[in-house]
C-alpha cells in the first residue's frame, strides 16, 4: 500500500497553520502580528494589507489550531477532490480576504484563525451532491444548524468571531452553488 498526497492545497494549508503556530511559540508570541488582522488597516503598510488574508493561518492556542484543522482535514479533501486544487486555493484565499475586509469595516476587534475557512468547507461540502437546479435538503439542514448556531451564539460576549463563521459559511454556499459541476 502507498501513501497518497491526496489534497495538496488542504494539506499545505494545514502545514502552514501548524508552522505559523510553532514559530509563534518559539518567538514568544511575537510572530502572530503577521498572522492576525487588526481592528484597522494601515493601507500604506503592505504587511498590514497582507494580513487581510494571512490571518487565516494564525491561531491563538493548540485547542484553536487542532479544532480548526480537525474540520479542515476532514472536509477539505472532499471539497478539493470535487472542485479541484486551484479552485480550492482561490476559495480559501477569497474567504480569508472577505472575512478580513468585512471585519475591518464593521468591527473594532482583531481577527485570526481558520474558522471562516472551516465554515466555508462545511457548507461547500454539503453542495457536493447537487444535480441540476436542485438544492439538497442536507444543505438546508447544515446551513440551519451551523449558521443558525452562530447567529444564536453571536448575542453573547466572547472571544469568538461568529461573524467570520457566518461569512465563511456564506462564502462556501456561494462557491458551492456557483461552482457546482
Amino acid at each position: 500500500m502507498k501513501i497518497k498526497f491526496n489534497a495538496p492545497v488542504i494539506l499545505g494549508f494545514s502545514l502552514i497553520c501548524t508552522i505559523v503556530f510553532i514559530l509563534n511559540l518559539l518567538t514568544g508570541n511575537s510572530f502572530m502580528g503577521l498572522f492576525s488582522v487588526g481592528a484597522s488597516i494601515n493601507w500604506s503598510n503592505p504587511f498590514s494589507i497582507l494580513s487581510l488574508v494571512t490571518h487565516i493561518f494564525g491561531h491563538i492556542s493548540w485547542d484553536h489550531l487542532i479544532g480548526n484543522l480537525s474540520f479542515i482535514l476532514l472536509l477539505g479533501p472532499i471539497a478539493e477532490e470535487k472542485y479541484g486544487s486551484s479552485n480550492m486555493a482561490v476559495m480559501i484565499l477569497m474567504t480569508g480576504l472577505i472575512t478580513g475586509l468585512l471585519n475591518v469595516f464593521f468591527f473594532d476587534t482583531g481577527l485570526l484563525g481558520a474558522s471562516g475557512i472551516v465554515f466555508m468547507l462545511i457548507l461547500l461540502v454539503s453542495f457536493t451532491n447537487v444535480n441540476g437546479g436542485e438544492i439538497p435538503v442536507s444543505f438546508i439542514l447544515v446551513a440551519l444548524l451551523y449558521v443558525g448556531r452562530e447567529v444564536m451564539q453571536s448575542i453573547r460576549a466572547d472571544q469568538v468571531s461568529q461573524f467570520a463563521h457566518i461569512i465563511g459559511g456564506l462564502c462556501g454556499s456561494f462557491f458551492g452553488y456557483g461552482r457546482r459541476r
